[in-house]
């Protein structure tokens, strides 16, 4: 697989400051592969919760991560406070691409890149729905980027 080349902060509308804790560092002293996932998952949904596309405990649609993959560029450590940028590649009948960019703290050049797909379902019978929601689709919409796919986003 080719090495993805770095990305900027500008080419994300949406960015996320994420305090790095003690316990994301590994034995070799940067943040753990593990938890740029978790990165991930707190910039998508921190996202959809402030613009009222997701409620967590009440919301009839949620969406779960069928895809997720990234590429390191360069450390993270704690403590620092990194950056999370967000876009939104593709929307589908039921499927949302977000892709994801961590920056250092006090950089422009991404530490890593990657995506996370999610497909929409009821939250009952775990369906895939026919439509996202209104609310859901209007909150995409800013995210929304015509860049071609890096090399982590496959």
């Amino acid at each position: 697989m080719a090495r993805a080349e770095p990305q900027r902060r500008a080419d994300y509308p949406h960015l996320l400051a994420i305090t790095t804790r003690w316990m994301d560092n590994d034995a070799y002293g940067h943040v753990n592969n593990v938890v740029y996932f978790s990165y991930f998952d707190t910039v998508v949904n921190t996202y959809l919760i402030e613009r009222g596309a997701l409620d967590i405990q009440a919301s009839s649609v949620i969406g779960l991560v069928v895809d997720v993959a990234c590429q390191y560029l360069a450390p993270l450590t704690y403590p620092e406070t990194v950056t999370a940028g967000l876009r939104v590649a593709h929307v589908g009948r039921s499927s949302v691409r977000y892709e994801i960019a961590m920056f250092a703290e006090g950089s422009d050049e991404s530490a890593a890149i990657g995506h996370f797909v999610h497909v929409y379902v009821d939250r009952d019978t775990r369906r895939p729905v026919s439509e996202l929601p209104a609310p859901l689709r209007a909150a995409l919409e800013p995210l929304r980027v015509a860049a071609p796919r890096s090399a982590a986003a496959g």
